[in-house]
């Protein structure tokens, strides 16, 4: 049973997607600050150049969105790219409004903390060293603006040193955050793929050892069954121990029968192995296997469709590990209180559920939250495995089991199971 590789940290679309959102904020707040610049700041910036770089960078930006509509994988080498064509859009619309003299020149910073942030260490290096050539590079090559107040020039250039501080603040917190949710995301991601991978790891060796086992019972059983087959014909055995034989007998042949199954049925394809039953049919008949191998426990069982639900049960396909999964959940019950076990199972259009009720001594909560995820029992004589089973088979079939203790004392265990994958054709018992 192999897990299933966790889902990468943040794809190369995710990047250049929120890097593309981060564009579009940067060329709508420019646009406006050109705007404002004369009538806040007293200042002339040539709206012909500013524009038309402006309209070149929106152009660029609409190739992008729609080079994102298109499955291909996005790598950091065209990520680099798209941080290189803003840092020498940002540089040509400073060259053309003031060049170092513009305090939008602190809009350098925003690129280089993304390409650190989405980009190999190299990468990033790169960008932060165009940064500082075009920035140096503004010395030489810019246009000066025109102050129409010199006097207030001091003024403006300190709003804009806030201007360019708010922007900046906005796409670094933008950007990055979005960043550390998927950071977070992944590691959850990663916490539970290491679980499932050691659950399943688990189950694999639980497997190979059962197999051993099933092998290895084969003779005991057959010695035992030729024993018990003989004091069953012993007439000097007393009468009142004939009962008893007869009850060996059959948990004997019970046994057997698990074991010479478990080669036929382990690794069998669903479509081939599998059966279709209605949900009551199939449930009725696994509680009557049970009752034969736990002949002490009389369980009540009611099957009902939930209320608003279409009164023919749902015709599902069963597989062996869903109906061991049930049998671990009915003898658990059944250790814990063997004269109160209830089974009530109701069914809708979406789902099956199965309660499993019992009277024992019940589970504090730090067992229930443990349940299912290690090996542990609450009597001296138990493994602890067969409720570990249950959970991992339920999980594979997209069930839930979950554990709450009754009011009036006791366990409830409930078993949900989605029907859509289970459905046989034809849908329901009709």
């Amino acid at each position: 049973m192999q897990p299933s590789p966790p889902p990468p940290l943040v794809s190369g679309h995710d990047d250049l997607r929120r890097l593309q959102w981060l564009r579009d904020f940067a060329i709508a707040m420019l646009a406006l600050v050109v705007i404002i610049a004369r009538p806040l700041f007293h200042t002339l910036v040539p709206w012909l150049p500013a524009f038309s770089l402006l309209g070149l960078w929106t152009l660029i930006s609409i190739a992008t969105w729609i080079r994102l509509r298109r499955p291909s994988a996005v790598d950091q080498r065209e990520l680099l790219l798209h941080i290189g064509i803003d840092l020498a859009m940002l540089t040509a619309l400073l060259a053309v409004s003031g060049g170092p003299a513009n305090p939008l020149t602190a809009l350098y910073l925003p690129p280089i903390a993304i390409a650190a942030a989405v980009l190999p260490a190299p990468h990033a290096w790169f960008i932060a060293l165009l940064g500082v050539a075009a920035y140096s590079l503004l010395w030489k090559f810019s246009l000066s603006l025109t102050v129409e107040d010199v006097d207030r020039a001091m003024q403006m250039h300190l709003t804009g040193m806030w201007l360019t501080f708010a922007i900046s603040a906005l796409l670094i917190a933008g950007f990055i955050g979005r960043i550390t949710i998927a950071l977070r995301r992944r590691e959850r991601q990663l916490a539970a793929a290491r679980e499932q991978a050691l659950r399943d790891e688990r189950i694999v060796a639980l497997g190979n050892l059962a197999a051993g086992a099933a092998h290895e019972l084969g003779t005991p059983l057959a010695t035992m069954a030729v024993i018990t087959g003989e004091l069953a014909h012993d007439p000097a055995l007393p009468g009142e121990l004939q009962t008893d034989i007869q009850l060996l007998k059959q948990q004997i042949g019970a046994c057997k029968n698990i074991i010479s199954s478990l080669a036929e049925r382990a690794g069998v394809q669903r479509a081939e192995g599998g059966k279709a039953l209605a949900a009551d049919q199939w449930l009725a008949q696994l509680v009557a296997r049970w009752r034969t191998m736990r002949p002490q426990v009389a369980p009540r069982l009611q099957l009902s469709a939930a209320a608003g639900s279409t009164a023919a049960a749902p015709r599902i396909f069963i597989e062996t590990t869903l109906e061991q999964a049930l049998l671990n959940l009915f003898n658990n019950a059944a250790d814990a209180s063997p004269e109160d076990v209830a089974i009530l199972a109701q069914w809708d259009s979406l789902r099956l559920r199965i309660d499993i009720l019992d009277r024992g001594p019940g589970m504090d909560s730090a067992l229930l939250a443990q349940a299912g995820r290690e090996f542990f029992s609450t009597r001296s004589e138990g493994t602890g495995i067969g409720l570990f089973l249950a959970h991992a088979a339920l999980d594979r079939h997209g069930g839930s089991i979950r554990m709450t203790p009754r009011a009036d004392g006791g366990t409830l265990t409930r078993v949900e199971l989605p029907l859509q994958a289970m459905l046989a054709q034809g849908g329901n018992g009709e």
